[in-house]
């Protein structure tokens, strides 16, 4: 590798026109001010120069290629040739090692340094690639996450056969313990690759860690079957749960720091006949949402919805399956409120994400706090609104909608296959319509459909069935194939689809009388203009944003 060591940034970049010889002389002042920071990144923080036009010109004096991170194909032997400490200290990753050469992605290609110390460390020459910086971060987080999960996991199949299983399992000390580091591994791994759920499942011979990611569950590592007592064991003593129970199911939670945020981590485990299954749900409050400032909604569907959160009083319920974002959206819609002023309180299994200027409550069953008792509590704080994380029995549902009757506008999830289905939901846990009618405003059924990866969606001729859905004007549509940047899956990221269901005069005067669900629905449809979870998943697939696929799971469940 040649280095750079006396190539001027300053004069590369002015050469380039970006900046000025007074531009120069500023940063040069700024830097003697600030000792220890690099003259690019002062270039950066005042404003003189993009990060972009920072690589561009690096780029091309330098004749060092820009990559986008993302698409490449990263080896994992070229990762772990540079130590973890090194790569984070310098911003440098390797992803090729061939011969004696490990090609690597950097950031500043004139860290002299680091680059030096990099070559004396790994013993290779280096050839070198440019990154974004953020990009850059994220990408080195998340691949020696992915090797330290499976070293870990390779240390702890090794460890338990020379380890007393009864030893390590009642073991709570330092990140030595292979378990202890197995479990932080795993739940590092889960994070960097937007994992929903870590799954643990113990079988006659093994134990398989599994991860949701986008919805899709993918199997992670296979573990020794003795690995599986201590497991589970290292996960109840974080949870505060009952080591020696292992006959009924048991729920629990705790919280560990990942980066730069606090991360809830919701526990339950079963017994089944190979041991305790646990799952682990990871709360994340630094979630992406396509469409943040509308709730996650297109424009149409969050015109309508605006309507009735104007309402003054109230119950509005968010419906779906698990795992359908309610929560999320939820949040959102309290944070849009807590700016008015109002005294906003929350009871919750458990609270996800801390709210400003919301009080929030968090359910405990051990004392003897669930909803019901929770929501009556909360009624006696001069509230305005009233979030209830889940409506779950009748006794929340009947409180609920007494406190919505009462002036309050309350705010709460359900599980049901579509929005209008909420009534019978509601009449099916005790309700009298009539309740329902007064103090229902609306319903929104959320999806989330997993969208095409943008760098390998391919495009395809439609057959003669799915014109008949899509349209006969669509002869085309994209379908999945899978690149290094979705991971072979053909999938990056979710998005979301709602069905709006406003609850006017005509439909209560509907709902008191016991109109079936059907006319209710074709009402909303008619009059309103509601549109159904399908007819929003097939504009997404019109638009080439997801596939027949992933459509016909939310058609599925329209019908």
């Amino acid at each position: 590798m040649s280095t750079f060591k006396n190539v001027p940034i300053g004069e590369v970049l002015k050469d380039y026109g970006y900046i000025t010889e007074e531009q120069i002389k500023k940063a040069v002042a700024y830097q003697k001010q600030n000792r220890g920071k690099r003259f690019g990144a002062i270039l950066i923080e005042l404003g003189f120069v993009s990060e972009e036009q920072m690589l561009e010109a690096l780029g091309a004096r330098l004749n060092i290629q820009k990559v986008e991170i993302d698409r490449l194909t990263v080896d994992a032997e070229a990762v772990e040739k540079i130590p973890r400490q090194l790569a984070e200290k310098y911003l440098i990753l390797g992803v090729r090692y061939q011969g004696n050469i490990l090609t690597v992605v950097v950031n500043d290609p004139l860290d002299f340094y680091g680059l030096e110390d990099i070559r004396q460390t790994t013993g290779c020459e280096l050839s070198l690639l440019l990154s974004g910086k953020e990009p850059l971060r994220k990408a080195i987080y998340f691949y020696y996450a992915d090797i330290s999960a499976k070293q870990a996991s390779r240390q702890a199949n090794a460890s338990i056969e020379e380890a007393e299983v009864e030893e390590i399992a009642a073991e709570d000390g330092d990140g030595e313990v292979p378990v202890i580091n197995l479990l932080n591994s795993l739940i590092q791994r889960a994070y960097s690759t937007r994992a929903s759920d870590i799954h643990i499942e113990p079988f006659e011979n093994k134990t398989v860690v599994r991860m949701r990611v986008d919805g899709t569950i993918v199997e992670f590592v296979t573990l020794k079957k003795m690995l599986q007592a201590p497991l589970i064991a290292r996960i109840k003593i974080l949870s505060n749960l009952d080591i020696a129970e292992r006959r009924i199911p048991q729920d629990g939670h705790f919280r560990v720091k990942m980066e730069r945020e606090q991360l809830n981590i919701r526990v339950s485990l079963i017994p089944t006949v190979f041991g305790e299954k646990a799952v682990l749900r990871l709360l994340s409050g630094n979630t992406q949402i396509d469409r943040e400032k509308t709730f996650g909604m297109d424009q149409a569907d969050y015109e309508a919805f605006s309507k009735m959160l104007k309402a003054p009083n109230g119950i509005i319920y968010l419906t779906g399956p698990t795992g359908s974002g309610k929560t999320t959206t939820l949040y959102m819609m309290l944070e849009a409120i807590s700016r008015e002023q109002v005294n906003i309180s929350t009871i919750e299994d458990p609270v996800e994400k801390n709210l400003p200027r919301v009080n929030q409550m968090q359910v405990n069953p051990v004392s003897g706090l669930d909803f019901e008792s929770g929501l009556r509590a909360l009624l006696r704080q001069d509230p305005d609104v009233i979030m209830v994380g889940e409506t779950r029995d009748a006794q929340t549902a009947e409180i609920s909608i007494r406190a919505a009757i009462t002036g309050h506008r309350v705010f709460s999830t359900l599980h049901t296959n579509d929005a209008v289905s909420t009534i019978v939901r509601l009449i099916d846990m005790g309700a009298e319509p009539y309740l329902i009618a007064n103090s229902l405003v609306g319903a929104v059924a959320q999806r989330l459909m997993r969208k095409l990866c943008p760098y390998c969606k391919k495009k395809r001729e439609t057959t003669e069935q799915e014109r008949e859905f899509l349209g006969e004007e669509v002869l085309t549509v994209y379908e999945p194939e899978g690149c290094s940047y979705c991971s072979g899956i053909g999938y990056t990221g979710r998005i979301a689809v709602h069905e709006i269901f406003r609850v006017d005069r005509e439909i209560r005067r509907m709902i008191t009388q016991g109109a079936s669900m059907e006319d209710i629905e074709n009402d909303a449809i008619r009059r309103q203009g509601m549109r159904l979870l399908k007819d929003s998943a097939r504009e997404l697939v019109k638009e080439g944003i997801t596939s027949m696929e992933e459509m016909l799971k939310i058609a599925y469940y329209a019908e």
